[in-house]
């Protein structure tokens, strides 16, 4: 398909810099296959599913990613993307024209890398010196790693700490927040489970790629990032079950969505997963694992915006983001929410 279809105009007003307080009262907006859409807020979801539904949780949690450092006079800038082993990094590097391989970039307190390979991409693997662990060295350096649109129009600040990471988030490596999540307090979860709503966690590291516009001008053309995942064989059990009640998988977040559908097979059984996923999600998809999905609203031309109208088909989500941009709604990873409900 080509891209451009999948193009909006979007004002800048309308992109979140701070996340809604108290969470849950970000606004909602009820997307279903055909009908009105239902202006509500997250804290209303108990009222908006069944008993015996179950949400689906992505419990990465986000890593300070983004380092600033110097080789020789150069500034040079990194985004960590993808753990390749315990020292060894796969990096979006600013300035990498500066690199080439055994360049060592000093990112400060004590923390260097050394550049060692540049991929097709542009990237490059960074292997960290010393023998801290890589994770207490980016407390010590890093940033947390706030989307260009959100850190090109207010500086990263303590506050993001909390903010950019979700309730959930209990296994590190992510360097984007799964932000779906974000709009959940314990309070939220409680009610959930008071309503018979039940809720399951699968690990996916988010990387960097995964909120970059698509460059190619046809879906075919596009080269699909991958990211590593995690499904315990319990959890997959569980999920099994739930559907053979009767009851809904609904995914919060597209990247719980995107490893729930790596993991089903053709019999729309949820397998155990461990390993990379570069899943491609674009309309004539057909689903296997999820009945729903709660998400963020996404970047023109991105994969995401593919992913949820490939769900609710095109034209559904064109005026859906229509209707959200005109009835102000909050966009990006700190905006409001969409329920989808084909």
């Amino acid at each position: 398909m080509r891209v451009d279809l999948f193009d909006f105009e979007l004002p800048p007003e309308r992109i979140a810099l701070r996340p809604a307080s108290p969470r849950d009262s970000a606004k909602l907006l009820g997307v279903g296959a055909e009908g009105p859409f239902t202006d509500r807020i997250v804290r209303d979801l108990p009222q908006l599913l069944r008993a015996g539904d179950v949400l689906v949780f992505n419990d990465t949690r986000v890593i300070p990613a983004q380092l600033e450092g110097v080789l020789g006079n150069a500034r040079i800038g990194a985004t960590l993307h993808k753990r390749m082993d315990l020292r060894r990094w796969q990096a979006f590097v600013r300035n990498g024209r500066r690199l080439k391989p055994g360049s060592v970039i000093d990112f400060g307190a004590g923390v260097t890398a050394a550049a060692e390979e540049r991929h097709a991409d542009g990237s490059w693997t960074l292997a960290f010196g010393g023998e801290e662990p890589v994770e207490v060295l980016l407390e010590r350096a890093g940033r947390m790693p706030l989307p260009p649109y959100i850190a090109g129009k207010r500086p990263t600040d303590e506050r993001d700490r909390t903010d950019y990471q979700t309730m959930f988030a209990a296994e590190d490596g992510a360097v984007a927040a799964p932000t779906a999540a974000l709009h959940f307090t314990p309070e939220l979860m409680a009610a959930l489970a008071g309503a018979g709503i039940g809720h399951e966690t699968l690990t996916l590291h988010v990387g960097a790629g995964t909120f970059l516009p698509v460059k190619a001008e046809d879906t075919a053309d596009h080269a699909m990032h991958a990211e590593w995942g995690r499904i315990e064989p319990e959890t997959a059990a569980r999920l099994n079950a739930v559907r053979e009640r009767g009851g809904r998988i609904i995914a919060v977040g597209t990247t719980s969505l995107r490893l729930l559908e790596s993991a089903a097979d053709e019999h729309r059984v949820i397998q155990p997963f461990a390993g990379d996923t570069s899943i491609f999600i674009t309309p004539g998809y057909t689903f296997r694992a999820i009945d729903g999905l709660m998400t963020n609203f996404h970047l023109p031309k991105s994969t995401l915006f593919m992913l949820v109208s490939a769900l609710m088909g095109l034209e559904r989500m064109q005026a859906a983001y229509a209707y959200a941009i005109a009835n102000e709604y909050r966009f990006y990873s700190y905006g409001d929410s969409s329920l989808l409900l084909p």
